[in-house]
């Protein structure tokens, strides 16, 4: 066999391979439904930033912080995956998501698109 058809093979087989991966994590987290009774038990360290009507944090910049209700859920899973991941950078959101599994990620963004931009944020326990 020529070298150049040998590692054409090759690096069509680690291609092959490394979407088969892919696919496998991705259907890992697609098959996670959230639930918003179970997200509510699960947002207490979201409400003392989330729940505060034009809270703005000062460190380490000036940040204006999002009011979640209403948002779109795929969204909110989207961006604490982010978080996790350390893709999307703020350090108090990347401490706090990498404590979170894919089932607290799928609830919590399942209680907050539950609720509306005029909710309160705070459980009612």
């Amino acid at each position: 066999m020529n070298k150049i058809v040998g590692k054409q093979v090759v690096i069509a087989a680690m291609s092959l391979l490394a979407g088969f991966a892919a696919t496998s994590a991705t259907a890992q987290v697609v098959d996670v439904v959230g639930s918003a009774k179970a997200g509510q038990g699960k947002v207490a360290m979201c409400i003392g930033c989330h729940g505060i009507p034009d809270y703005r944090t000062a460190y380490p910049e000036v940040y204006r912080v999002p009011m979640l209700g209403g948002q779109n859920q795929t969204y909110l899973s989207n961006a604490l995956h982010a978080y996790k991941k350390g893709d999307r950078h703020f350090d108090t959101m990347h401490a706090i998501a990498v404590t979170l599994s894919d089932q607290d990620i799928a609830d919590i963004a399942a209680y907050y698109s539950a609720q509306t931009a005029a909710s309160k944020n705070n459980p009612d326990k």
